[in-house]
Parts: C-alpha cells; sequence; structure tokens
C-alpha cells in the first residue's frame, strides 16, 4: 500500500526521529560549548595564559561558523540522514586519530587544530537536524517540534558542565572529550538506523530551485533573531557575575539560580512553540517576545540603580523571555525556505546569531566595564527594539512545504 507525505508526517515515528535529533544537537553542543568547562585543565597541562586559553575555547566554534551554510547545502541536495551521520561519525573519528597521534593530554598546536575540525564536522548537525524535524512534523507541530528541538543546547552544555571539569582532571582535557565523542557515536548509529529523511516532492528535474530570499523576507528573519541574540547573552553570560559581585550572593547560591532558570528557560522555548503552533504564525510571538524583552532589559538597568530585588527578578524572566524566540526564528526560516532550501537558509540562520554571540558578551562587558550594569543593558535593550521594527510580521507567508 502507498503511504502518502501527509501518513509519514502524522505517523510516531516523528517523535523518534525528534528524540534522536535533540540527542544529536545535544552531543554536538556537549563538544562544542564543554570546551570552556576544561580551561583550568587546558591552562595546566600547556602553560597558557587566559587570553592564550581562548583560542582554545574559540577553536570549535570557529570550526562550526565557517562550515554551516556548506553542510545546509550538502542536507538540501543529499538528505539529512546522510549529512547528519557522516559529520558525527567524521568528528568521532578525528577525535580517536588524535588522541592516538597526540596521547591523552595531546599537543597543544594540534589539539587547537583538531578542536576546530571537529567542530566543523559537528556543524553537519545544526545544518542538517532542524531540516529533519521540519519534514517530519505538519505546520501544526512544529513550533512545538522546533522549541522541543531548541532545548538540544542547554541540555547540552549541562551534561558537560556536570562530566567535564571532573574528568579533564583525573583524565586530561583531551581524554575527557571521550565523552562527547560516545554520545555523537550513539547519536550517529540511532541516526543511520532509526531516521530516515522525511518525504519530500522530487527535485524537479532539468529546473533550478529558485532562491527563496528573491520573494520572502527571510534576511529580516535573520537580522531578527540576530538581534535577540544580545539580550539573551547579556543576560545568560553576566548573571551569576552580577548576583556575587553586586548581590553579594554566594558562587553556590547564584549557581543553582542560573541553572534553575536555564532549566525554565528550556520550557520556556517549548511554550513559545506550542502558542506559534495555536496562532498560526511565528512572526507575531516573535514580535512579542521582543517587546518583553526590552521591558526585562530595562526593568533590570532600574533595578541595578533603585532596587535590587528588581534586578534579580529581571534576571529571572529575562532568563525565559530571552531564549524563548529561538525556535520561532528557525521554524519561520525552514518554512519560507522549502524544502529544498531550508538547509541552507538553517545555515546562514546559525552563523548569523553564532558571530552575535561571540561578539556581544565582549562589546557588552567593555560597556560594563566602564559604565555599570545599567547603562551596559539599557544599551542592550536597542537591539530587540531594533528587532521589534525588523521582524516581518506582514511579510509572513504560508510555509511552502
Amino acid at each position: 500500500m502507498t503511504v502518502t507525505t501527509a501518513e509519514h508526517t502524522r505517523s510516531r515515528r516523528r517523535w523518534v526521529v525528534l528524540a534522536i535529533g535533540v540527542l544529536a544537537q545535544s552531543s554536538a553542543c556537549s563538544f562544542v560549548y564543554g570546551i570552556p568547562f576544561l580551561v583550568p585543565q587546558l591552562r595546566d597541562t600547556f602553560g597558557l595564559s587566559l587570553a592564550a586559553v581562548g583560542v582554545y575555547v574559540a577553536a570549535p566554534t570557529t570550526g562550526l561558523l565557517l562550515t554551516l551554510v556548506a553542510w545546509g547545502a550538502a542536507a538540501d541536495r543529499f538528505g539529512e540522514r546522510r549529512v547528519m551521520a557522516l559529520g558525527l561519525g567524521l568528528g568521532l573519528g578525528s577525535l580517536a586519530m588524535g588522541w592516538v597521534a597526540f596521547g591523552p593530554h595531546g599537543d597543544g598546536a594540534g589539539v587547537v587544530v583538531l578542536l576546530g575540525l571537529v567542530g566543523a564536522l559537528s556543524a553537519s548537525v545544526w545544518a542538517a537536524s532542524g531540516r529533519m524535524v521540519m519534514g517530519w512534523f505538519p505546520r501544526t507541530e512544529r513550533g512545538v517540534a522546533m522549541g522541543i528541538r531548541q532545548t538540544a543546547q542547554p541540555l547540552g552544555v549541562g551534561v558537560a558542565g556536570l562530566v567535564l571539569p571532573t574528568l579533564g582532571q583525573h583524565l586530561g582535557p583531551f581524554t575527557a572529550l571521550a565523552v562527547p565523542g560516545v554520545l555523537c557515536l550513539v547519536a550517529a548509529v540511532l541516526i543511520a538506523t532509526l531516521a530516515p529523511d522525511p518525504p519530500r516532492e522530487p527535485r524537479p528535474e532539468g529546473v533550478p530551485v529558485r532562491s527563496p530570499y528573491a520573494g520572502t523576507p527571510l534576511w529580516r528573519v535573520h537580522l531578527s533573531s540576530a538581534l535577540l541574540v544580545v539580550p539573551q547573552f547579556a543576560i545568560a553570560v553576566f548573571s551569576t557575575e552580577y548576583l556575587v559581585r553586586q548581590q553579594h550572593w554566594s558562587i553556590a547560591a547564584a549557581g543553582a539560580f542560573v541553572a534553575i532558570m536555564q532549566v525554565v528557560g528550556a520550557a520556556g522555548r517549548i511554550g513559545a512553540g506550542w502558542w506559534s503552533d495555536r496562532v498560526g504564525s511565528r512572526m507575531r510571538p516573535m514580535r512579542q517576545l521582543a517587546a518583553a524583552a526590552v521591558l526585562v532589559l530595562l526593568a533590570f538597568a532600574l533595578g541595578d540603580l533603585v532596587a535590587p530585588w528588581l534586578a534579580v527578578a529581571a534576571l529571572a524572566v529575562g532568563a525565559v523571555v530571552s531564549v524563548a524566540d529561538n525556535g520561532l526564528g528557525y521554524t519561520a526560516v525552514a518554512e519560507m525556505a522549502g524544502s529544498w532550501w531550508s538547509g541552507r537558509a538553517l545555515g546562514i540562520q546559525n552563523t548569523g546569531q553564532n558571530i552575535v554571540s561571540a561578539a556581544a558578551p565582549v562589546a557588552l562587558g567593555a560597556i560594563i566595564g566602564v559604565a555599570g550594569y545599567a547603562a551596559g543593558f539599557a544599551l542592550a535593550a536597542l537591539a530587540p527594539v531594533v528587532a521589534i521594527a525588523t521582524t516581518p510580521v506582514r511579510g509572513e507567508r504560508p510555509p511552502s512545504w
């Protein structure tokens, strides 16, 4: 019996595919964003200054940024399963060969190159897992599905934070990376065996697939999403420091506060996706969340000046509000781009957000160091203000797949 695309999409397999996609993304995140947890061990092992160790921390992200669009194009052309399994498999193989070549403690320059290479290979998951989720879920469930998929980053960072520091201390920083390596291996096997590519229309023979950037406001979605990274990282990066230095909390209490807010923020991503499914729009909720981010940042600035309790409350609310839009942008990009361009479009989306996430803490840190937290967060509020104007609510169109 012939099974239609709609029947495939409604099948129970979509939830299995989503779970595997979350595992794959979490595994890759535990490597790319797990290196900061090994900073003390890296400094001790290689005799690095704090500035020099930043090269090691930046290497996986640099590799990621350089290859996201290329992996997205590969997913558009060859399918998600091949791309994800190949990238994760090659990444694990590179780690294993590096361990054999360098030994358990690694070699300074060699480790930097290896970290960049594995980051570049892991970019396959960023580019293809979103495509896979979008293809398996109908429009009425995509918001929730992508919201769940976007919880992979905090999950991956959480796993890295729990295991990498201890393993790095006892086994060396290079050997500790076996944990994300094994997770990537498990994900690659599950992808290859249990996560088939979603069904899609045959590629038109002899007819070039038209770029969606000519007829949709995709660039505005990219811009708005990148701008909304600023409040997210303002709160994520500086919350612990602010609570310890300015509010005189203990490190343990501040860490627990931030950890709890990370969990609540992950739930907020799913809630925002459910909201977008119910209202039939990704951009309207995204614009409203941008407005909420403005209010949160300004409330924090006011609280820092006159009411410390208000600043803490703003951090708690902001930890949810500032990340809730993340899945909405990805869903909108994939829907506007269509099934033959979504890999490349999601690669561009990821690239823009990662560039801003690297630059925002540096710029905000400099401003806060000179003018204080109130001024820094008030200036950060300009980014979501611009995002309110650039989010294309009126230009949002029904998806092409």
